[in-house]
């Protein structure tokens, strides 16, 4: 089996493209500015001088998480967005 890397992340006017893997299948991705601002201060991380670039990296792992799920759960679109609504989280019942 070959193992073909995906696209390194890149900045963009609107935020980060990236590329995540779902079943063999490469899905664009992007990641709006807004929403790289707002995981950053809903984890509570000071970052005035950090480029997207760095918020990116940062929280990599939950951004390609939460990607890949979309992904999965078909959800449309070319880029797929994840914007500042991607990561809030919903309101809680009681």
């Amino acid at each position: 089996m070959l193992h073909y890397p995906t696209p390194q992340p890149l900045i963009t006017r609107e935020g980060i493209a990236f590329t995540v893997r779902v079943d063999a299948l490469d899905r664009e991705c992007l990641i709006t500015e807004e929403a790289l601002l707002e995981l950053s201060r809903l984890k509570a991380i000071d970052t005035p001088h950090a480029s997207m670039m760095e918020v990116f990296h940062a929280f990599e792992a939950t951004i390609n998480g939460v990607a890949r799920r979309l992904v999965f759960a078909k959800v449309p679109g070319s880029p797929l967005r994840l914007g500042t609504n991607t990561f809030l989280s919903p309101p809680h019942t009681h």
